[in-house]
């Protein structure tokens, strides 16, 4: 399956990219999808936890199975002031 993955923020500048399309086995559930992504992109590595995930625009956990065309979304950290 394909799903459609975007970068925002720190993660875009750590990815080097906004998006991308990403092939993945039938079955892969989100909190896998992030672990491929942590093995790949070293930035990533550093969190103890996924960070929230959406989904298709919806929060997901990492138990959220997903399907062909998908648009996945990690958020990452913000700082305030």
């Amino acid at each position: 399956m394909t799903v459609r993955l975007l970068y925002f923020a720190s993660f875009r500048e750590s990815a080097g990219r906004d998006e991308e399309l990403r092939e993945l086995p039938d079955g892969t559930r989100v909190g896998e999808l992030w672990a491929r992504l942590a093995r790949e992109i070293a930035p990533f590595r550093g969190f103890r936890e996924m960070p929230p995930a959406a989904v298709n625009r919806e929060h997901a956990s990492a138990e959220t199975l997903l399907a062909d065309g998908d648009e996945v979304t990690f958020l990452p950290p913000v700082a305030g002031g």
